[in-house]
């Protein structure tokens, strides 16, 4: 499972570092809700990691420049290949969430929360940056893979 989830983040890392120079080529034509969004993927990402590792977390709806989201994710997919190497996955994490209340997880459902959370918004994402007028970059799975 933990070789599942190197791959799962790998493309989700691969994609954000894409998805982010695509943004910042096209800066001036993006609509007002994309970078907040990208800015939410990033910081919900990092949020996860630390709640695993219990350091401290970034505000949910804190937005940053694109290059910093950049760097950010960079950091994340670090975080999140030590959590896969160190952890037990079936490891139960004790965590709050944002409204203070309290819950446990297991790392593996953690990391899944993660990755699905990352295919809900990148679908936003995609889907803005056509509105815009921008022909997004293809970001199935399968694509990756081939």
């Amino acid at each position: 499972m933990k070789a599942f989830f190197k791959d799962i983040f790998e493309y989700h890392h691969y994609f954000n570092q894409k998805l982010g120079q695509q943004m910042i080529e096209n800066k001036n034509i993006l609509s007002e809700k994309v970078i907040p969004l990208f800015s939410h993927t990033i910081n919900a990402h990092q949020i996860w990691n630390a709640r695993i590792t219990n350091t401290e977390k970034l505000d949910v709806h804190q937005v940053h420049s694109l290059p910093q989201c950049i760097k950010i994710d960079i950091n994340n997919f670090k975080d999140t290949l030590e959590i896969i190497n160190e952890y037990k996955l079936n490891e139960i994490i004790p965590y709050s969430n944002s409204k203070g209340n309290e819950f446990n997880n297991s790392i593996e459902q953690i990391l899944f929360h993660i990755a699905n959370h990352f295919s809900h918004h990148k679908g936003q994402i995609i889907s803005d940056l056509k509105h815009s007028g921008i022909t997004p970059l293809i970001t199935d799975y399968i694509f990756y893979k081939r």
